[in-house]
C-alpha cells in the first residue's frame, strides 16, 4: 500500500504503509486510510519525528564500521534509516506550517 501525504504547501511525499505507519505512530497518530495533522499538531509532530531521526543517526554512528571490506556494499544491500525516510516528511510539515496550511494523507 502506499501512501501520499498532501499539502497546499509543497509537493506530495509518497512512502510505503509500514514506514508511513512508522512516522504517524512517533507524531501520535493512528495509521488510518485517511486523516489530518492539524495546524495546532504540525509543531509537536516536527519535533517527534527530528527526535526519531536524530535517535536514528545516532544509531548508526554508535554501530561499528569494517575497516576493511573485500568489495563494497551495493546500494541495494544497505538500509535505509528511519531518518532518511522521515527527512522529506519532515521539510512537508515544516513547509506546511510556514505557510500556515494542515498536513493530510491518504492511502
Amino acid at each position: 500500500m502506499i501512501v501520499t501525504f498532501k499539502s497546499r504547501a509543497s509537493a506530495d511525499t509518497l512512502m510505503f504503509g509500514d514506514n508511513a505507519r512508522q512516522l504517524l505512530t512517533l507524531m501520535g497518530k493512528a495509521f488510518d486510510r485517511k486523516g489530518i495533522i492539524t495546524l495546532e499538531q504540525l509543531p509537536d509532530a516536527i519535533d517527534a519525528l527530528k527526535r526519531a531521526a536524530a535517535e536514528s543517526r545516532a544509531g548508526q554512528r554508535a554501530q561499528p564500521v569494517d575497516d576493511a571490506p573485500d568489495e563494497p556494499t551495493p546500494a541495494m544491500l544497505m538500509p535505509v534509516s528511519l531518518a532518511q525516510r522521515a527527512q522529506p516528511l519532515i521539510e512537508q510539515l515544516e513547509r506546511s506550517l510556514k505557510a500556515g496550511e494542515p498536513v493530510i494523507w491518504e492511502s
